[in-house]
C-alpha cells in the first residue's frame, strides 16, 4: 500500500477515493504521525476506517480506531494521539486488543475440548485410564454439569461462578457426584495454568471452592442390620442387582454398573475385570459367590448388548443419583451412606470376623499396596485364587444368614481351574 499524506478533516476525507487500479489504500495524516484514513474496496463499496500505526520493539504495528462516519475526523484524531502517547509510554495498545480476543476465544467449553484431547492421547499410551477419562469427559461436558459456563471465558470464571454450579449438582446429583465434578474441573483448571492460558496471574478458581463431599464420613462401616435392610429394600431392577452384586463382590460402583457379558465365565464361575476398567491399572479376576450367581443368571441377556445393566449407553447403567435416592426413600431413617460404605464394610468384616489375612482381604479388593507394592510386587505375581474364593464363600454364607435368617450354612463354590 502506498504512503500518502494529507490533512485529514471532514472536507478531504469526503473528496478521498481509491486511486485507479487499487483495492486497499492508507491516507496518512501529514500533521499527526501516525493516523490516518484506511480505504477498501468492499462489492463496489469503498469503506473507510480510522487507524493509527506505530513501531513497537523493531515491528510496524497497526489498530484499527473506529469507522468513518460513525466517528468524525476530530474523534479518530484524539483517539490516535491517545494511543500514540501510551506507545511512548510502552504500551502496545494492538497487542492488549489481540490478547483480549484470544482470552474471549478460550472460553470453559475450548478449553475443556483440548484439556480432554490431551487426556485421550495419555489413555492410547497407557498413562492414563480409560475409565477416568469417560468419567471426565462427562463431567467437563455434559450440560448438566457446567455447561453455562461453557461460553464463558475461562479467565472470567470467578469463584462464585463455579460455587454455584457445585451447589446445584449438589441439589440435583448428591455430594459425591458434586465433589466428583469439582475434581475433574480443578485438574483441567491446573492444566491450563502450566499450558499459560490462565493469563499473566493464572489460579485455580475451583481450587478454592467447598469440596461438597468432603464432609461425608470415609470411615462409615455398615451394621449387619443395616446390610439387611439394603438388601432387602432393593427392587429386582438393574440397581437393586448391582447393590447385590456390590455387596456379594466388594467391587466399586462402575465396575459391576459396567460389567460385561464377555467379562462373565459361568463355568469357571468367576468375572474377569480388565485393567482398562479397574481403577489401579491391573486386571482382576474374581470368583462368583452361589448368591452372586443367582442373581446373574436371573438378568436377561438382550441380543445386541454387551452389558448387562444400564440402556444402550456404551457405559453401562448411569442413573446412579436417582437410583439411589430411590433406595434411601424406601430405607427411611437410616443414617447417610453410599455405596463405597459397602466395599470398607465387606473388608471390614473379613478382618475382625472371618479372620481373613490382610493381604487376601487386600486381594479381594484389587489393591496393589503392602505386600504387593514396589519391588514386592514385581517378584510377588500370586493372585491367591484359592484365598480369596474361601474370603468370600464366608462372606457370601455371612450375608445369606443375614438376609435369610437361620443357622449359618457354608455353601461350595463352582470348581474353578486355579491361576497361578
Amino acid at each position: 500500500m502506498e504512503r500518502q499524506q494529507i490533512t485529514l478533516d471532514r472536507s478531504t476525507v469526503a473528496r478521498l477515493k481509491l486511486d485507479d487500479g487499487k483495492s486497499d489504500q492508507i491516507f496518512f495524516d501529514a500533521d499527526d504521525h501516525g493516523f490516518g484514513l484506511r480505504i477498501r474496496a468492499d462489492g463496489g463499496r469503498q469503506r473507510q476506517s480510522w487507524i493509527v500505526q506505530y513501531r513497537v520493539k523493531g515491528r510496524t504495528r497497526r489498530a484499527k480506531i473506529g469507522d468513518y462516519p460513525t466517528v468524525s475526523p476530530d474523534q479518530a484524531r484524539k483517539k490516535a494521539k491517545t494511543i500514540l502517547a501510551s506507545v511512548q509510554l510502552g504500551a502496545d495498545p494492538q497487542a492488549e486488543k489481540e490478547a483480549e480476543r484470544a482470552k474471549g476465544s478460550r472460553t470453559l467449553g475450548s478449553v475443556a475440548g483440548e484439556y480432554l484431547a490431551m487426556k485421550e492421547l495419555e489413555v492410547e499410551r497407557g498413562q492414563y485410564r480409560a475409565s477416568s477419562f469417560r468419567v471426565t469427559k462427562i463431567y467437563l461436558k455434559r450440560p448438566q454439569y457446567f455447561g453455562p459456563l461453557h461460553s464463558h471465558a475461562i479467565t472470567d470464571i470467578t469463584v462464585a461462578d463455579i460455587a454455584g454450579r457445585l451447589n446445584t449438582i449438589n441439589k440435583k446429583s448428591g455430594a459425591v457426584t458434586a465433589g466428583r465434578a469439582r475434581s475433574a474441573l480443578s485438574s483441567m483448571f491446573t492444566w491450563a495454568m502450566r499450558q499459560g492460558l490462565m493469563g499473566p496471574t493464572p489460579y485455580n478458581p475451583a481450587s478454592v471452592t467447598e469440596n461438597p463431599d468432603a464432609r461425608l464420613s470415609r470411615d462409615r462401616v455398615l451394621k449387619d442390620n443395616e446390610l439387611a435392610a439394603i438388601w432387602n429394600a432393593c427392587k429386582d431392577d438393574d440397581f437393586g442387582r448391582i447393590v447385590r452384586l456390590l455387596i456379594l463382590t466388594a467391587c466399586r460402583r462402575e465396575e459391576i454398573g459396567g460389567l460385561r457379558w464377555g467379562e462373565i465365565d459361568r463355568d469357571a464361575g468367576t468375572i474377569t475385570l480388565p485393567k482398562e476398567r479397574v481403577k489401579n491399572n491391573h486386571e482382576h479376576v474374581l470368583p462368583l459367590t452361589p448368591l452372586a450367581l443367582e442373581i446373574i443368571g436371573s438378568v436377561k441377556e438382550q441380543v445386541g448388548r454387551t452389558h448387562l445393566f444400564g440402556d444402550r449407553s456404551s457405559t453401562g447403567f448411569t442413573t446412579w443419583y436417582v437410583a439411589k435416592h430411590d433406595l434411601d426413600d424406601r430405607l427411611g431413617k437410616m443414617a447417610p451412606w453410599n455405596l463405597h460404605d459397602i466395599r470398607r464394610g465387606v473388608a471390614t468384616w473379613m478382618a475382625e470376623h472371618g479372620n481373613v489375612e490382610p493381604h487376601i482381604i487386600e486381594a479381594v479388593l484389587n489393591h496393589y499396596s503392602g505386600h504387593k507394592s514396589g519391588v514386592a510386587g514385581v517378584y510377588n505375581r500370586a493372585r491367591y485364587s484359592k484365598q480369596i474364593r474361601i474370603a468370600l464363600g464366608l462372606w457370601d454364607d455371612h450375608v445369606r444368614t443375614l438376609i435369610q435368617g437361620g443357622q449359618r450354612k457354608v455353601l461350595s463354590f463352582p470348581q474353578a481351574k486355579e491361576t497361578a
